[in-house]
């Protein structure tokens, strides 16, 4: 099987792999093609906004925790917002479109969080367009623009909002605010999301170096014209902010006081508290790969969008794609919780708390799902909007039957008091542990010889429906129960004897030594890894010969063509605490490097789809650095930081920033 998975990443191998780009280093992406081009999320935990090959505009905007009802089915969906950085440049009265421009090349600085798109526009100009959503500023983003003419030009520069079709009755309007003597002239568009539920306000305003100019409106656009001499370097800025009733009871006027703001805060102050934003985070958890360009760049792209994707304090989760697209609707899954969370809780402890805090604002919602199926404690929901309500597709059984979330869910909350040993904490988020405890004794059925059996769900190998005994649907629910019992004696709480009768005799199924998917598995091909998760993250399976069978059975059974990225994330780790060099690092390398897109290698969910950026595959293949080559152990008194394991092709591996105690850890 090895062999043959050579092969396979022989192909992928075949010619220099930094993104096809010859310019890229460590902190940069380049492209200088835009064919079949995939756009990166410039995005600061609040607001993403998606790059595009066209000029001066971006793709769309996605706005985190924000959620109305989509057309198809009325299930709720990510709400996208309205484009306000966009922008119509015309030199010498011609229009710089998509098909006149020459020279095109963009760059992701991940350092920075900025994306740049330079390009020449026939013999008058060389542009630069910078957009940020700014780190600082969490509703705010800017867009900067440098002109550096050939020959004397005038330019007419437009600001336009493009308002997505979900939004309705939009209206625009251009004022010129005053304060004594101070002029602030402001540009926004208000809208309703699908069906009213809430109010979408974005505002903007110009940033001028020098002198401002003189804006107007001409219909829908307000800008400026300026004439320009040879060889005078030109900057301007677009500024504003976007918010909506579901955060802010008066969206309307707080997104007008975000350009207000920006106008007293100038580009330069604007872009280095953004720019040092990034840089604290980078300070505090980095991980550095010398000897291996590639792998380098990808690893670090990975975190930067994790980064990206949420903010300390928010009380918000991580969508499988992040703010990157509405895929998925952009409902909270496992995803966060198993895949994400982890190197969340390793390098951003704060992000990974904000994690937990969504899933304890909702613990009544997941009571209320578990009394509706005539259940105990908390059940749940395997989607997840601002309710807290099940958001699944009504079409989908994993609303209803993967019911492994809700021990997912449990475990991140144990191993976030494990990382901090914070009992205060502990105490104030008792009742999640209790009530999903509660939830599985409930779910858990009595089988004549005493055991305990979960009988109907679907499992993390989705293909696996209506099935007894799942694998890991059993694991977690047995090491949630554990769990619970550690801290209720941790904080002298009652202990429900019946945790540790189920805990004890709930089934997991072997057979020829092979440990089941599910009770009468017959080697069907299995969605991802599902056994092989009960030895990583779980520590069900601690037998070193045991995991190796496992291993050794189920990589042939794991759909090769449309499996998620995570499966490969999972066995790196594996493979390396086992001690093969190789093996990890062929994995680790398989789960990305088929899923990549260009022109900057942003995640797709499977070899076999192009929906980027899928976050949950990151998360995947950053646990395989950390607690695979890195050797790094989640325990129940902390991280361990056990010998790890370095790639034949790497010269050096750093973990910057791990721990309650900001370690850094190499792996030479």
């Amino acid at each position: 099987m090895i062999s043959n998975l050579k092969n396979v990443l022989f192909l992928f191998f075949v010619g220099p792999i930094v993104f096809g780009q010859t310019k890229s280093d460590e902190w940069h992406l380049y492209a200088n093609s835009r064919e079949n081009y995939y756009g990166v999320a410039m995005a600061n935990g609040q607001i993403g906004i998606v790059t595009d090959d066209t000029p001066l505009k971006t793709k769309e905007i996605i706005l985190n925790g924000v959620y109305d009802g989509s057309p198809e089915n009325g299930i709720s969906r990510i709400v996208r917002g309205i484009e306000f950085l966009n922008l119509h440049l015309s030199i010498n009265n011609q229009e710089i479109k998509s098909d006149n421009i020459d020279n095109w090349s963009q760059v992701v600085s991940m350092k920075e969080g900025t994306s740049t798109t330079s390009f020449s526009f026939k013999d008058f100009a060389s542009i630069k367009y910078t957009i940020l959503a700014n780190r600082a500023v969490p509703y705010s983003a800017m867009a900067i623009v440098e002109i550096i003419p050939n020959k004397d030009i005038e330019i007419n520069a437009n600001n336009y909002m493009t308002v997505p079709d979900e939004l309705k009755g939009a209206k625009s309007q251009f004022r010129v605010l005053k304060d004594n003597q101070y002029l602030m002239p402001v540009f926004g568009t208000i809208a309703k999301t699908l069906t009213g539920k809430y109010t979408v306000s974005a505002a903007t305003t110009f940033l001028f170096d020098g002198q401002s100019e003189t804006l107007k409106q001409t219909g829908n656009e307000v800008g400026f014209s300026k004439k320009l001499l040879k060889g005078q370097k030109y900057r301007f800025a677009i500024a504003g902010g976007i918010c909506t009733s579901k955060d802010i009871t008066d969206p309307v006027n707080e997104s007008e006081r975000q350009p207000i703001y920006a106008l007293q805060q100038g580009i330069d102050n604007l872009l280095n508290r953004h720019k040092q934003a990034w840089a604290e985070l980078w300070n505090t958890g980095d991980i550095q790969i010398q000897g291996d360009l590639d792998a380098q760049q990808r690893v670090r792209f990975a975190l930067y969008n994790l980064y990206s994707f949420i903010r300390p304090e928010t009380r918000q989760s991580i969508a499988p794609m992040g703010l990157s697209s509405q895929g998925y609707n952009g409902h909270i899954f496992w995803d966060s919780e198993l895949w994400m969370y982890p190197t969340l809780l390793a390098l951003q402890p704060d992000m990974a708390k904000s994690c937990l805090d969504y899933r304890s604002d909702r613990l009544q919602k997941a009571k209320q799902k578990a009394t509706i199926y005539g259940y105990k404690g908390a059940m749940y929901p395997w989607e997840s909007d601002d309710t807290g309500e099940e958001a699944t597709p009504t079409w989908a059984l994993t609303g209803i039957f993967e019911q492994h979330i809700t021990a997912d869910v449990s475990i991140a909350f144990w191993n976030y008091y494990a990382f901090t040993q914070d009992k205060a904490w502990l105490q104030k988020e008792w009742a999640v542990l209790k009530e999903t405890a509660d939830f599985w004794v409930s779910r858990a059925v009595k089988n004549q010889d005493g055991s305990y059996s979960i009988l109907n769900v679907v499992g993390a190998d989705e293909y696996a429906q209506h099935v007894d005994d799942n694998a890991f649907t059993n694991a977690s629910a047995i090491e949630s129960l554990k769990n619970t019992i550690k801290a209720a004696t941790i904080l002298n709480e009652p202990i429900n004897p019946k945790w540790k009768a189920v805990s004890d005799k709930l089934v997991i199924h072997t057979e020829n030594g092979i440990t089941q998917n599910y009770k009468g598995y017959k080697g069907q091909t299995i969605k991802q890894a599902d056994v092989n998760l009960l030895a990583y993250p779980l520590h069900i399976i601690t037998d070193k010969a045991q995991i190796e069978k496992d291993l050794e059975y189920y990589v042939e059974k794991i759909d090769k063509k449309d499996g998620p990225a995570m499966a490969s994330g999972v066995l790196s780790v594996l493979y390396a605490r086992l001690g093969d060099k190789e093996k990890a690092y062929n994995y680790f390398v398989k789960s990305y490097l088929p899923n990549s897109r260009p022109p900057f290698g942003v995640f797709s969910e499977s070899a076999n789809s192009n929906n980027p950026y899928f976050a949950t595959g990151a998360g995947a293949m950053l646990q395989a650095i950390i607690y695979g080559f890195g050797g790094v152990e989640q325990t129940d008194h902390g991280l361990k930081y056990n010998k790890g394991l370095l790639p034949k092709k790497w010269k050096s591996l750093k973990i910057i920033g791990i721990g309650v105690d900001n370690k850094t850890i190499t792996i030479e």
